[in-house]
């Protein structure tokens, strides 16, 4: 038998590119290491991999849907051929990281899969998945919610989070619509239609962490902005109780439990360790959260999150600053051993003399 690996990443967040049109910087770009992901597949192909089986798993929030416009506007009725279009302006924004996924692909024993998350979720449509595998020149593997092989078990992890949760069993919305849209949940509608105003002004806000420390720093140097934003929060959320619109309506008690619940980067540990009691799985990966984790809650049990390949703004005093660390999970299988070891991994990239400042 080959020797094999697996490699996941999550929530690289890409968007229509770096660089605008007219020369200027994109601000809701988040993803800025086209260059570092190329290496990254390079270095797991080549050398000590380059006789591997690899698997490349892009377990959600790859692509950053939900903040690329459709001809200037965000919209939230969402069509496929909307979808569509999002992804062939993500595809013309990231030629060097496509064309580094086609490459993998197109080289035996080599795999990709991805996972579906709440940013993308119009890779549910099926001319989507189309238009990927037109593009990387390959049958991609593709999970709607969860990944589960050899004892592992890996998901976005926004299915556990009562804002941003899919209903499984209602992907799409069809009744009484001229055409299908995606049944988007609470979360994605707050974010295009609250967030991305706020964004406007401050493009980093939904990228400071811990939040309730941003909220004192802003009552304090923003104080009217925060006072108006936060009046608006609560009437944002009375008024979705009473939206009467099929496309977009939720039950009064989810509602409140959203608003009592919310948590800006929820600790999806607890759910980890639930499906860990299941004794078929001895590894849970999730992404979503945008901090990198690990918990070994008992032998055997262990518990991973890939963290993110963007940029973080910490307030806490022993990492003040902005934090850019590309972690991922290696996982590799022994020889004559069925389940693999995971590995929680920082790509640092090749050594250069210079790069470009990502500045958004």
């Amino acid at each position: 038998m080959k020797n094999k690996i697996k490699l996941v990443v999550s929530d690289l967040h890409l968007g229509t590119g770096r660089v605008q049109e007219d020369g200027r910087n994109n601000p809701l770009e988040e993803f800025y290491y086209d260059d570092k992901f190329v290496e990254f597949l390079e270095f797991h192909t080549k050398g000590k991999y380059a006789d591997y089986d690899v698997e490349i798993i892009l377990n959600g929030d790859i692509f950053n849907f939900l903040q690329v416009p459709y001809r200037d506007h965000f919209l939230t009725v969402i069509t496929e051929q909307v979808t569509l279009e999002k992804i062939k302006q993500i595809v013309a924004g990231h030629p060097k990281f496509f064309g580094a996924l086609k490459k993998f692909a197109s080289e035996e024993g080599h795999i990709l899969t991805f996972i579906v998350g709440n940013h993308d979720q119009g890779m549910l449509w099926p001319a989507v998945r189309a238009y990927i595998n037109e593009v990387l020149d390959a049958n991609i593997r593709y999970k709607n919610i969860v990944y589960f092989f050899d004892g592992v078990h890996i998901e976005h992890g926004n299915m556990h989070e009562v804002a941003n949760k899919f209903d499984p069993r209602k992907f799409f919305l069809k009744k009484d619509l001229p055409e299908p849209i995606l049944n988007l949940p609470f979360g994605s509608h707050f974010f295009i239609d609250f967030v991305l105003k706020i964004k406007a002004k401050y493009p980093d806000v939904d990228k400071i962490r811990p939040f309730h420390r941003m909220m004192r720093w802003a009552l304090f140097n923003e104080f009217w902005f925060t006072v108006k934003g936060s009046f608006k929060l609560l009437i944002y959320f009375v008024k979705s109780v009473f939206i009467s619109d099929s496309r977009r309506s939720w039950p009064f008690k989810r509602i409140l439990r959203i608003f009592i619940d919310r948590a800006i980067y929820p600790d999806l540990s607890s759910a980890a360790r639930k499906i860990l009691q299941d004794d078929r799985v001895s590894m849970v990966i999730f992404g979503h959260t945008h901090v990198y984790q690990y918990r070994q809650f008992e032998r055997g049990k262990e518990y991973f999150n890939t963290g993110t390949w963007t940029e973080v703004t910490s307030l806490d005093i022993a990492s003040l600053g902005r934090l850019i660390k590309l972690t991922y999970v290696l996982l590799e299988y022994d020889e004559g051993q069925e389940r693999p070891r995971g590995r929680l991994k920082r790509w640092y990239g090749y050594h250069r003399i210079e790069e470009d400042v990502a500045i958004s």
